[in-house]
């Protein structure tokens, strides 16, 4: 070899004179790692003159060598600058090895994915079923709910979301009953938009717009304050401290969101039928007592019990998908965008999901 080297134990001490050496005697330095177990390898840099970008890419490609052996490698006797640049160039070559990733065989991708899948729903069921023995904890002993923050997250899903919730099913109700108005003319029926609106949203629209609003405010909200918790470790804290994560953080926010969806999705129907009204009054020349008459004969007390019960499951499943991305952030801020994400798209699935289940089911029973 014509680089001098020291073997101290585990450890490999190089000190190359000149770079062309380093890459001369690679083969001979990967033989000595392999065959003397070398844990660490330092590479005394005190000879070399040029700290340039030659260096610092010959460097990088020893290291991309030896790094297959599970050895560590650290420079010596360089300046601060230069680590810098040595990094720089690591990360460099990171960024494209990660673009550059071999193509896996089909079956391989199903393969990862199913795992995962099941993986990931094995995990969620027990963490379902362990929020279900917290709650019936709390139904016991309702004294350990944390009461306060209750009512702070059902001001923050409820009352804060009344504007945008008012506005979209305003708004909703109006583009519905005109364009029934305009088929509805034709058989001189316009009277009947007031049942089709009203009945449209007290059964279906109004819980399923309510419950993606809330999904898109509180859901999203739930899965980046649990998650920058969890990157920050206070999550951790918590645990240690012997605090039960699922009833401490989760609960108040399952339940807040169960008793203010319901409210919400009441909101959302009193003011699309009002944005009904306005297209009704203004446009068929229906009178305003003819209307409300016309809503009160159509809409039955089941009818709008339909709505409520169904926007409680939603709320529970906003929730606690919510928190439950939250919860499954590792340790980098990006995994908080990807899990907020997740929760929203989740949960949006999960509700017409859902609702397509409760349609079907009902039809049939």
């Amino acid at each position: 070899m014509k680089i001098e080297y020291t073997i101290d134990r585990q450890t490999l001490t190089l000190h190359p004179s000149d770079m062309e050496h380093l890459l001369h005697d690679m083969g001979s330095i990967k033989h000595i790692i392999k065959n003397k177990k070398i844990k660490s390898v330092y590479l005394n840099l005190k000879d070399i003159r040029n700290y340039d970008d030659y260096t610092a890419s010959v460097i990088s490609y020893f290291h991309d060598n030896i790094k297959t052996f599970n050895v560590s490698l650290e420079i010596l006797s360089a300046t601060k600058d230069f680590k810098a640049l040595c990094d720089k160039i690591k990360s460099l070559q990171i960024t494209l090895n990660k673009g550059r990733r071999k193509r896996e065989h089909i079956l391989v991708l199903i393969g990862e994915k199913t795992l995962d899948t099941a993986c990931n729903t094995r995990k969620h069921i027990g963490y379902i079923g362990d929020l279900f023995k917290s709650l019936m904890t709390i139904i016991i002993k309702p004294k350990i709910l944390r009461g306060n923050e209750t009512v702070d997250l059902m001001y923050k899903v409820g009352v804060s979301a009344i504007p945008i919730v008012g506005l979209i099913s305003f708004l909703l109700g109006l583009i519905m009953a005109f364009m029934s108005s305009i088929q509805l003319k034709q058989f001189g029926a316009n009277i009947y938009v007031a049942s089709l609106v009203g009945l449209a949203m007290a059964r279906e629209l109004g819980p399923i717009m309510t419950s993606i609003i809330v999904a898109g405010r509180s859901g999203s909200a739930f899965a980046a304050e649990l998650g920058t918790m969890k990157i920050s470790d206070e999550i951790d804290a918590l645990t240690v401290m012997g605090f039960n994560i699922n009833r401490f953080l989760v609960l108040p926010r399952v339940i807040a969101t169960m008793i203010a969806l319901p409210i919400l999705t009441i909101f959302s129907n009193f003011f699309a039928n009002v944005g009904g009204l306005l297209v009704g009054v203004f446009i068929l020349n229906l009178t305003f007592p003819a209307y409300i008459n016309q809503l009160y004969i159509t809409l039955a007390i089941d009818d709008i019990l339909h709505g409520v019960i169904k926007s409680i499951i939603f709320a529970f499943l906003i929730a606690e998908i919510g928190c439950f991305r939250g919860l499954t952030v590792q340790k980098t801020t990006d995994d908080v965008g990807k899990a907020t994400t997740s929760a929203v798209v989740s949960g949006i699935f999960l509700i017409i999901l859902t609702d397509s289940i409760i349609a079907v089911l009902l039809t049939y029973i």
